[in-house]
């Protein structure tokens, strides 16, 4: 068996499956972030050690399975964060993770070094503070006494690894999600290490997602209650990773949403798509050889997160779904809209002085209503990158739904009628990632390939666009889209304390 874990912004998501990547059960342990004033989002590395071991231990006890028949562990976890190490490898501050905004002087900085179009050629990606490299310059310029006991960086799932095993590593998927890697060569780029003023040292090698990065350690192997045996499958990224989850492990799979924390619409291909707009980016992918365009937003399950958290009698259990399930069907906000960009944005518009506001508040409105303007927002602000896709070549006929929002119909029904195309909801949504890494892990021990994702997670439901209201909406997104480019001064000049 295989036991995989998925290092989510809200919690761990780990599965136990059977070698060939079926899954048997799933459990997720909650950790905290801390968000606040000035783009600062953390969280402690402890926790996201302490949630891997309790969560395998809790699989293992569920299903009494014997720890002797686990044979292989893997690891996919969120992108684009840092995580500063000591000589040690243990951590001299909490982890800056892919929300943080901090570190606009240091986006500036390479941005006149490398300039902006040369570097998203070079890197896949646009040169943004919610990448890694700006990130570990920031912490050198503002962190000085911290900084001067950094030895090694790494991201969240490479953290893990290196707990489990001993050994620092990192995969090439978010390797690409760190602003410092040439994707064309496949390695650290010493073009960005000049202009970020990094030493090599810095950075851990770089392997394939597939490959063993070892064995469990003795103390490793005593926390989780497993075996010395036990091969840890170096994984990737919880995006591509995700894309192995839906069964898109080829571009003839199509294309797939995530509805987490954050959301985002990809699909795999043979070549980086480079988009003349820079709107878009790309990933390498866990599948070697091959990559993933992607375009995702700060904020989209975490816009339905916090509305819902908002609304609820108790904001600690938030009645997402009863609120959600209430904005659903034929309800009309009318002229009411909301801009979720709580944490800044990427996709399309890469501003991290971005932030959220209804507008067109009318005395009429209810909480439904709210609610509902929010649910459109995701798919708003996701059209208008489909259409950037769409601009550079890309095919996006259907799209197929992954993550906890996933399980909103009233979610699923309006982002197809907002895009104009299908959306299918899969057997396996909140657990789409790890399935991914198990699939991964399955791959690097020898016992299966990628194709046997297209099996393990089947369409059970369709929705259909209806085409009055895909008409209706597409009027509505040329109001939404004029809404932000109304607003963006106004963000753009407000004091840096309220940002």
């Amino acid at each position: 068996m295989i036991i995989a874990h998925d290092l989510g912004t809200t919690g761990n998501k780990a599965s136990l499956h059977h070698d060939d990547g079926r899954l048997i059960t799933a459990t997720t342990v909650g950790y905290p972030a801390h968000f606040a004033a000035g783009g600062i989002a953390e969280q402690d590395p402890q926790d996201w050690w302490d949630a891997v071991v309790s969560a395998t231990r809790e699989l293992l006890a569920r299903t009494s399975v014997d720890p002797a028949e686990v044979h292989g562990l893997v690891v996919s976890g969120q992108m684009m964060g840092a995580v500063l190490l000591d000589g040690t490898g243990s951590p001299v501050r909490p982890a800056i993770i892919w929300a943080d905004t901090r570190s606009g002087t240091q986006q500036r900085e390479l941005e006149k070094a490398l300039g902006a179009d040369h570097a998203y050629r070079l890197l896949g990606h646009r040169l943004n503070p919610t990448y890694s490299v700006e990130k570990v310059m920031w912490v050198r310029d503002n962190e000085p006494d911290v900084w001067s006991r950094v030895r090694r960086v790494c991201v969240a799932k490479d953290f893990i690894v290196l707990g489990l095993t001993g050994r620092l590593a990192t995969d090439r998927s978010d390797a690409s999600g760190t602003n410092a890697y040439d994707q064309r060569a496949g390695d650290w780029s010493d073009e960005v290490r000049a202009a970020a003023r990094l030493d090599r040292s810095l950075f851990p090698e770089i392997l394939e997602a597939t490959d063993i990065a070892g064995a469990l350690t003795a103390d490793a192997a005593s926390a989780l209650g497993l075996h010395t045996g036990v091969r840890v499958v170096m994984g990737g990224g919880d995006g591509p990773m995700a894309a192995v989850g839906s069964g898109i492990v080829a571009p003839e799979d199509g294309a797939y949403v995530c509805l987490g924390t954050s959301s985002w619409i990809s699909f795999a291909a043979d070549a980086p798509l480079i988009d003349p707009g820079l709107r878009t980016f790309t990933f390498d992918n866990v599948v070697p050889g091959s990559f993933v365009p992607t375009a995702t937003m700060q904020a989209g399950g975490a816009s339905i997160q916090w509305i819902a958290e908002a609304l609820s009698p108790d904001p600690a259990h938030p009645e997402t779904a009863r609120l959600t399930g209430e904005a659903g069907g034929d309800l009309d906000v009318e002229d009411l809209y909301f801009l979720p960009y709580l944490l800044g944005e990427r996709s399309p518009l890469w501003d991290p002085d971005a932030r959220g506001a209804f507008i067109g508040i009318g005395r009429h409105h209810t909480r439904q209503h709210l609610v509902r303007a929010v649910l459109e927002s995701i798919g708003y602000n996701l059209l208008s990158s489909i259409r950037a896709f769409r601009e550079s070549g890309a095919t996006i006929d259907r799209i197929d739904a992954v993550g906890g929002g996933a399980q909103s119909d009233a979610l699923l029904q309006i982002l197809a009628d907002v895009w104009g195309v299908p959306v299918r909801r899969r057997t396996i949504v909140e657990e789409a990632n790890s399935l991914g890494a198990a699939v991964t892990g399955a791959v690097g021990l020898g016992l299966a390939d990628f194709s046997a994702a297209r099996a393990l997670s089947e369409v059970t439901a369709e929705f259909t666009p209806d085409a009055g209201r895909h008409s209706v909406y597409a009027a509505r997104h040329t109001r939404f889209t004029a809404a932000y480019e109304a607003l963006a001064p106004w963000f753009a000049a407000a004091p840096k304390g309220a940002r």
